[in-house]
């Protein structure tokens, strides 16, 4: 429980520096420094697959979804229905990525990447869709930067110890262990 807390101290230092950075430098992060560290701690921390496998399905599903922006504004109309469309377009996309790594890129990481992207800038593609060129890399780049610092933050401050074991291993290891050691383990 100390760990945790520990962890979840210097995160929200962290964001509130990053925070008071922005403010101080005009580097305009403030709609985005509560989503983006957030985000970055939750890949960070979430003990299903490796460290790697976790960051790639984000990447995926941010990718997918900034190209379900650019789709949107060159293809579709901007009515529900379009709306609709996008959605559904970026999260097939998102489900395509996983099934094409056959299962090795966790779907969880991949929807919270596009679930991130559209969080932070749904806002901005909405009042000018046909500036999505200029004003997705701005929403990117701001939002990847404050990914990171959650991310890099909680993978430095939370132990690995602390993490629980993944269901595959946990089930690995109970098909591994005698009723005689389960019975010891409970004393």
């Amino acid at each position: 429980m100390r760990k945790t807390i520990f962890a979840g101290t210097v995160l929200a230092l962290a964001a509130a520096l990053v925070m008071w950075l922005s403010a101080a430098f005009d580097l305009e992060l403030e709609s985005v420094v509560l989503l983006g560290t957030a985000v970055g701690a939750v890949v960070a921390l979430v003990p299903d697959r490796t460290p790697l496998a976790r960051f790639l399905g984000f990447a995926a599903g941010f990718l997918a979804a900034w190209v379900g922006y650019f789709v949107r504004a060159a293809l579709l109309p901007d009515t529900a229905g379009g709306r609709a469309v996008a959605v559904g377009l970026i999260l097939l996309l998102c489900v395509a990525v996983v099934a094409a790594s056959l299962g090795r890129l966790p779907l969880w990481s991949s929807l919270l990447g596009a679930a991130a992207l559209a969080g932070g800038y749904e806002y901005t593609y909405a009042a000018a869709p046909p500036e999505v060129a200029s004003t997705s890399v701005s929403a990117a780049t701001s939002l990847l930067f404050c990914l990171a610092v959650g991310y890099l933050v909680a993978a430095m401050v939370a132990p690995p110890d602390g993490a629980a074991p993944s269901r595959r291993t946990r089930d690995e290891d109970l098909e591994n262990t005698s009723f005689d050691d389960l019975m010891e383990k409970t004393k």
